[in-house]
């Protein structure tokens, strides 16, 4: 049987593997799987990308055609679809978006009734029923219907403004939309809360989605920030679950930073339970170091928004993330959110009456070195001994103080490779030599 779910949902370039015949079985297994109990609407919102359209149609043919009535709130953000999911009382959420990925990409994302992703055991069970055709097709008047809910957006602008009503007034804001799900609402927001904003990126026609610009491309919200004379910048994904920061010496704050910003805040006012944060393997020494430093601690979960999730609530944190900028507030959200971030770390700033330059001070970041390699073949490379010979011998040359950690990615044909060393030099040879081995041996080329 084919695995559809990844780390993230159903991922692939549109109309090649993600298809829209998928799509509608899809819809169909969501609905027959999570409707099963009081026949609730399922919420489908998506991002700009021209391919979400043509998903989203077929999505809607297969919820409807088991019964369920589905309700379209347009383009919005991943973390409104799981709020709304909650709010509305749907069965499930269906958030149409390849994220941070490239326009041809996209992808589909499940929430449930509770709004939080779904476990492994409800996606296989939607993987069953994915290519079942001897499935109930209801006729007449039990066929579902669509109910258009454009203003429902709302409801997630001023859950946003309520969970963290800080006066921004005499701030001056860049921000970076990525032409995606934010483009919209996150200016509108600043600006109620008293800031300044220069919107850019803002402008999605469909096809201009994540083109050279927003969290994945950071070099742009710093130079417009400087450019544009703002005290502070930031930047989205595609589809709002990700942050990253510039600070008022034009400095980038990543995922792994504005967790210590706010983790040690909470740390020190002991409002951190058990003391820790969540990160992942690929998350800066210094993160750790900063924690140990002042009588915390951090826990790693394997990469991925889903594990950092489930260490959380295994550990009972409140507060864990990536370095890539999705960070999980639980007391708050049930999903990673780019807007929410933004607005937390602009509290921590009021609250303690520091810049977040300063604040950022508090973690000492330990030279690092992160490689996507574009591959032909990403299966493999755990069994080439050639790739593991160079892996073992770079791991004893980095050690004690250093480590090495390589992985596939989840959901693009890449392989990853993180190094990291208090010395720079050190790092950077090892991390090559690991880099070339892989590309001469699984096909690919180096792509950041």
């Amino acid at each position: 049987m084919l695995k559809f779910f990844g780390t993230d949902g159903i991922r692939g370039v549109a109309n090649r593997e993600l298809t829209a015949e998928l799509a509608l079985r899809v819809g169909r297994a969501t609905a027959l799987v999570l409707g099963r109990e009081g026949k609730h609407p399922i919420l489908i919102g998506r991002d700009p990308r021209l391919s979400g359209q043509m998903l989203e149609g077929a999505l809607i043919a297969g919820v409807t055609s088991s019964g369920l009535d589905v309700i379209l709130v347009g383009v919005v953000p991943t973390p409104a679809v799981a709020y709304l999911t909650k709010e509305l009382r749907c069965s499930a959420g269906i958030m149409i978006s390849a994220s941070h990925n490239p326009l041809q990409d996209n992808g589909i994302k499940v929430f449930g009734s509770d709004g939080f992703k779904l476990s492994q055991r409800l996606e296989a069970d939607i993987e069953e029923l994915i290519g079942e055709d001897d499935v109930p097709r209801p006729i007449g008047g039990d066929v579902g219907q669509v109910i258009t809910k454009d203003a429902a957006i709302e409801l997630y602008v001023q859950y946003l403004k309520e969970q963290v009503p800080v006066d921004l007034s005499g701030l001056r804001l860049a921000i970076d939309c990525a032409n995606g799900a934010t483009s919209s609402i996150a200016a509108r927001i600043l600006r109620d809360l008293g800031a300044e904003v220069r919107s850019f990126h803002d402008q999605p026609n469909g096809i201009n989605i994540n083109h050279f610009c927003g969290s994945t491309f950071p070099e742009k919200i710093q130079n417009l920030t400087t450019e544009a004379g703002c005290d502070l910048g930031f930047a989205f994904d595609g589809d709002g679950d990700r942050v990253l920061a510039v600070d008022e010496q034009g400095d980038l704050l990543n995922g792994d930073q504005i967790l210590a910003i706010i983790g040690l805040h909470l740390l020190r006012q002991d409002r951190l339970p058990g003391q820790k944060v969540i990160a992942t393997a690929y998350s800066n020494g210094g993160l750790r170091q900063a924690f140990v430093d002042r009588g915390g601690d951090v826990i790693y979960a394997k990469p991925g928004d889903r594990f950092v999730l489930e260490s959380m609530q295994s550990a009972g944190c409140i507060l864990g993330g990536e370095q890539s900028g999705h960070i999980i507030f639980l007391e708050n959200s049930t999903t990673g959110d780019g807007i929410l971030s933004a607005l937390k770390l602009l509290e921590m700033r009021a609250v303690q009456g520091q810049t977040l330059a300063n604040l950022a001070k508090d973690m000492v970041v330990f030279p690092q070195s992160l490689v996507n390699i574009s591959v032909e073949q990403k299966e493999g490379w755990q069994d080439n001994q050639r790739i593991q010979g160079v892996i073992s011998q770079a791991e004893q040359e980095l050690a004690p103080m250093g480590r090495l950690f390589v992985r596939a990615s989840g959901t693009e044909p890449m392989i990853r490779v993180l190094g990291e060393h208090p010395d720079a030099n050190v790092l950077q040879k090892c991390v090559q030599r690991v880099v070339q081995t892989i590309r001469e041996e699984q096909g690919g080329s180096r792509v950041s």
